[in-house]
């Protein structure tokens, strides 16, 4: 595998505020119902940090991650990427802001009439306007980058489950993304598979500048990869810190708890 991803092109958004802020949370609140997924959320995320967002199921961490992917909006507060405003803004804003940002889901999502190339180059061309060849040349580098660049020609339908992930992969990094989102990326896979699959993100994670924003299971995957961990409950940040504290010497109590019952 290339041990390096294409540069960045034009595209490439302005540089972050001088603080080194490239996502920001203030006051955001989120509702299904009765239950408030995220209750006032402050947080922030600095350009090129690799962040893990930790957490007992429904305490709000995939719910943060669709909102950076525009697929829900906050019922209040306010979320910026690079200084410009998400929420609230303008669809035309919104539509700009989101371009810099790609995820990589639980499902693989990929479209199954289309071959492993195209599912690749697909998004470059209608969205960013690349040229076909541009586009197919960025998505052979980062087939080869995730160890598939000799199934271009095929179908998902015949790939295995990590290897659909890993075109999964290629795909989002094929758009240059400023912000790498990923949801329990491994979740879908067969417990051998699982291992193939976090070796690219661990590549990726340590030859780009990325800024990563990952929720997970896989504790040592977070351990490996992570900048800072944040640990989530009742829809709030409840403690934050590098990997080695919070693994090894979590302070909050309900911290303590979630890690004995996970690792």
């Amino acid at each position: 595998m290339s041990d390096t991803l294409p540069t960045p092109d034009s595209r490439t958004p302005t540089p972050p505020s001088p603080t080194g802020e490239l996502i920001r949370f203030d006051q955001v609140s989120k509702r299904f119902g009765e239950n408030t997924v995220l209750d006032r959320l402050d947080f922030s995320v600095e350009a090129g940090k690799h962040v893990t967002l930790i957490g007992p199921s429904g305490s709000g961490k995939t719910t943060i991650l669709r909102m950076l992917m525009t697929l829900t909006r906050p019922d209040e507060g306010t979320i910026t990427v690079d200084g410009r405003r998400l929420y609230p803004a303008k669809r035309r804003e919104v539509a700009e802001v989101r371009r810099n940002i790609g995820m990589v889901f639980q499902q693989f999502n990929l479209f199954p009439n289309m071959k492993v190339l195209r599912n690749v180059t697909e998004a470059p061309v209608t969205v960013l306007g690349l040229s076909k060849d541009e586009a197919e040349a960025r998505a052979r580098e980062l087939l080869e980058l995730v160890g598939l660049a000799d199934k271009c020609d095929v179908y998902p339908s015949q790939l295995s489950g990590g290897q659909q992930q890993r075109v999964a992969i290629a795909r989002a990094l094929a758009m240059r993304p400023q912000v790498l989102l990923l949801d329990e990326v491994t979740s879908a896979l067969d417990p051998e598979l699982v291992a193939g699959v976090l070796d690219v993100l661990r590549d990726i994670a340590r030859s780009t500048d990325i800024t990563m924003l990952c929720v997970t299971h896989e504790m040592n995957f977070a351990r490996d990869i992570s900048d800072d961990v944040l640990m989530f409950d009742g829809g709030r940040v409840i403690e934050s810190g590098p990997p080695e504290r919070m693994f090894e010497d979590p302070t909050h109590e309900r911290t303590r708890e979630f890690l004995g019952a996970v690792l």
